[in-house]
């Protein structure tokens, strides 16, 4: 029995993450056609955007799909209104507290799941009724937390302590790495960077090739002063590098980032300028590939390893 599976009516355990500017209504049909949970990232969305999104992946595919809702959103009570007009049955929510909209998402049938870096946040999102968690290593991209703990290290701390299902998310872009998850405690998986370089995200094509030509030392988690992200290193991230040597404060940091910097880097390509937010994965990463391909990829690895484990002796 595999309780993820069970509770979202999947094929597969594996849950594409809601990335901002890469996962759009294309990509989430695609990842819930081939047998998993595909995600919108309304982060990037206004509201009527947002909508239109979940009415194409309703048309797209008839498997079960959700949202990806970032608490810190301005107009998240926006948000939270288009998906219960459109009966969305699954949200996932991240970047922010569950304890406010987790009661209300649930009184109307919709099951809720939060994002957590550490075993103290996991345990006040179990204390809000979520159905199951995603427990996020530091080697993910895009916003993380500031504590730097590992997926290896945080999926058994976690486990040990919570009886709802765990989704391993952070440095997962492999059948080999899905079977490290599940060997630690995980009954599912998350994966974004993988997906952020299929065909079917929406990211930038020049997004995608960077992503295929990195190299392991060429992500960084930065910015812990206003929000942990990690980053692909770039001509922007060095002004980031620099303005830390000069001892830059908070407010001159914020100010270096402006605004709309993910969608210059990850949505309009801008590789000099631009955001561009990957995780540590992303070095394993060697060519862009269909959803349909990845998954096949993804289940044909874990069904492999799973199998060669017993020539193992020890």
């Amino acid at each position: 029995m595999n309780r993820v599976k069970e509770l979202f009516g999947i094929k597969y355990p594996i849950i594409q993450g809601g990335m901002l500017w890469c996962s759009g209504w294309r990509l989430a049909s695609a990842v819930s056609n081939a047998g998993g949970l595909g995600l919108i990232g309304s982060a990037s969305m206004y509201p009527d955007v947002l909508d239109e999104h979940i009415t194409k992946c309703k048309k797209a595919t008839d498997k079960p799909f959700g949202v990806n809702m970032a608490l810190l959103y301005p107009k998240i009570e926006e948000h939270i209104d288009v998906i219960i007009k459109q009966e969305v049955k699954i949200v996932f929510t991240s970047a922010g507290n569950p304890a406010k909209y987790t009661s209300v998402l649930k009184e109307k049938g919709i099951k809720v799941v939060h994002v957590v870096p550490n075993l103290r946040f996991a345990e006040k999102a179990v204390n809000v009724g979520v159905d199951a968690i995603v427990v996020e290593g530091f080697e993910a991209g895009g916003h993380n937390g500031k504590d730097e703990i590992t997926t290896i290290c945080l999926i058994p701390l976690v486990k040990k302590e919570i009886n709802i299902p765990i989704i391993a998310a952070g440095g997962i872009g492999s059948g080999e790495a899905i079977l490290a998850a599940f060997a630690l405690g995980a009954e599912g998986v998350q994966i974004g960077s993988r997906f952020a370089a299929s065909k079917e995200s929406s990211a930038h094509i020049n997004f995608k090739k960077a992503i295929v030509n990195a190299v392991e030392n060429d992500t960084i988690l930065t910015l812990k002063e206003l929000a942990p992200v990690r980053l692909l290193k770039n001509p922007f991230y060095t002004k980031i590098f620099d303005a830390y040597k000069k001892g830059a404060t908070p407010e001159e940091l914020k100010i270096l980032l402006g605004r709309g910097r993910a969608k210059k880097g990850i949505f309009e390509g801008d590789l000099i300028e631009g955001e561009l937010e990957i995780g540590q994965v992303s070095a394993q990463i060697n060519e862009i590939k269909s959803v349909q391909e990845i998954m096949e990829e993804l289940t044909e690895g874990f069904k492999r390893v799973k199998n060669n484990l017993n020539n193992f002796d020890f």
